[in-house]
């Protein structure tokens, strides 16, 4: 049995929640408001992993201070990187906690997106919401899924250009901004009706970040913690 199938109930009564809305909306647009109704109520969690990543970049230059002074003494370091961190009253962390509190809620939009069931039947521009990019077998089709990639792609590029802009001495730190654009080969993957709610939850992430980080100061030295995403 897959471990998503543990998921099960809860992706019941996410099906039941888009079905009710797919009664007086498209159930294209039925997925869209639902994704867009549980990043909401995740919206706390984002508010908190936002205080997390302006602690990490306001303290990230006395944190690499700390690793050039320390640099031959790994314990002094990091009782050194306890300390500030107790001080500050801040953690390391506190970024990245809330964050991985969310994967079970995106795991129940994945699965239910994914998986064969009576919503998938409907359409988007006479697109079935169950089909992949590999089925398509008329241009107006495959026009509906280059719109969504192109919309993704614009998406990725916010982020992109983001990542570019955060310093960072994260091993890769070159190819980290190039992930943006990972949603978009992702959705090459997934039927429709997932690639709708990848959009709608990338496009919720990237409006998300530009009001939480609005006003913050990018570090001229790259920090020395690797970002939480």
């Amino acid at each position: 049995m897959s471990v998503l199938a543990l998921l099960d109930p809860a992706v019941r009564v996410a099906h039941d929640v888009v079905a009710a809305l797919a009664t007086v909306v498209p159930t294209a647009l039925a997925i869209v408001l639902f994704t867009a109704a549980v990043r909401l109520a995740l919206h706390p969690l984002a508010r908190a992993a936002a205080r997390g990543e302006k602690a990490r970049l306001r303290l990230a230059p006395r944190v690499a201070e700390l690793r050039e002074r320390h640099r031959k003494n790994p314990e002094k370091l990091q009782a050194a990187l306890a300390e500030l961190y107790r001080t500050e009253q801040a953690s390391p962390f506190a970024g990245c906690l809330p964050m991985l509190l969310q994967l079970p809620f995106f795991s129940v939009m994945y699965r239910l997106f994914t998986t064969p069931n009576d919503l998938l039947g409907h359409t988007l521009g006479g697109v079935p919401l169950g089909l992949h990019v590999t089925g398509v077998h008329s241009l107006p089709q495959l026009l509906v899924f280059a719109a969504l990639y192109a919309a993704l792609a614009a998406v990725g590029w916010t982020g992109f250009r983001r990542a570019r802009r955060t310093p960072t001495d994260a091993p890769g730190a070159a190819l980290l901004p190039y992930l943006s654009f990972g949603t978009v080969l992702f959705a090459a993957l997934v039927p429709l009706a997932a690639g709708l709610y990848l959009l709608t939850t990338t496009a919720w992430t990237a409006a998300e970040r530009a009001l939480l980080h609005r006003g913050t100061p990018v570090p001229a030295a790259g920090p020395a913690v690797a970002p939480a995403r």
